[in-house]
């Protein structure tokens, strides 16, 4: 009795990258980040405060604030002794709100969401869109500022922080904004060259928007082989690369390594960020040249 055929086993969309199937790996690790999509469709990666930094800020500017304070409460004294309670009430009402709305929305609107407290711990605020901050966000969330923070001891903020996924507080809530960190360069580690091979097919290949989360990973481990075990990292490499390979097209060559790939990949859209960002420069000094002339 004949057994019937096997079934033609289907094929792949696209060439399969040589190496094993792709199986969990936990060796790593994404830092959350927000993705935040510029105008020229610019992925951006910003990474959160850590919620010891905000308290550290925030304990900072309030320290430089209450000095601020205290020294105006002594020289409105001083040149006031002579006048009635109401006036010296009024002064002081004044005062007080110039001092812990007035300053901090002068300030982060001027340095575009630092504060002495932010600059120290390598922080600021930003827009949810990634964007700087502008006067009616640093307004916003000084006004919920002087509640929150002064009013309640700041005991509003740090229960708000601590549910939120991106530390807001209140103020933030309100105000479309967020606290992200700056001092990141150090842990930048730059892309390898692009491989030889692979430089034709890159130049010509259509790269979509890439999910930030496994460009992130991919990023993280192109900086890590040599420290991985070879088990994990030849699983990672294509677990990584069959993540990427539905934003490109067309596929690479047959048999291409899958770490290859990756750096194929990521090398060419870096550089085609940054001629976009230098066409972008030129027009501008360009339009610049043009207004200036008489």
């Amino acid at each position: 009795m004949s057994t019937p055929a096997d079934p033609a086993p289907r094929q792949p969309p696209v060439p399969p990258l040589a190496g094993p199937a792709p199986q969990p790996v936990g060796d790593v690790v994404v830092e959350p980040v927000g993705e935040i999509v510029t105008g020229e469709a610019v992925v951006l990666g910003l990474r959160a405060a850590s919620f010891a930094s905000r308290i550290l800020a925030a304990a900072l500017d309030a320290v430089a604030i209450g000095i601020v304070l205290v020294a105006a409460f002594i020289g409105a004294t001083s040149l006031l002794s002579d006048s009635s309670e109401a006036t010296v009430t009024a002064i002081g009402l004044t005062v007080t709100v110039l001092c812990l709305v007035g300053i901090p929305t002068a300030v982060e609107t001027a340095t575009r969401g630092r504060s002495i407290g932010k600059l120290v711990l390598g922080v600021r605020a930003v827009r949810d869109d990634g964007g700087p901050v502008r006067f009616r966000h640093c307004l916003v969330r000084a006004v919920t500022g002087f509640f929150e923070l002064w009013a309640l001891a700041g005991s509003p903020a740090i229960l708000c922080s601590l549910v939120n996924s991106r530390g807001k507080r209140f103020g933030d809530l309100l105000a479309g904004t967020y606290v992200v960190r700056e001092r990141t360069a150090a842990r930048h580690r730059p892309l390898p060259p692009m491989p030889a091979e692979l430089a034709g097919w890159a130049r010509t290949s259509d790269i979509g928007r890439l999910p930030l989360a496994t460009t992130t990973a991919a990023r993280q481990f192109l900086a890590r082989t040599a420290t991985l075990n070879p088990a994990s990292r030849e699983a990672l490499r294509v677990q990584l690369a069959e993540a990427l390979l539905p934003h490109v097209s067309p596929a690479p060559p047959p048999g291409t390594d899958p770490e290859r790939f990756l750096v194929a990949v990521l090398v060419e859209r870096r550089d085609r960020e940054y001629a976009r960002m230098e066409r972008r420069e030129n027009r501008t000094r360009e339009l610049e040249r043009t207004i200036g002339r008489p």
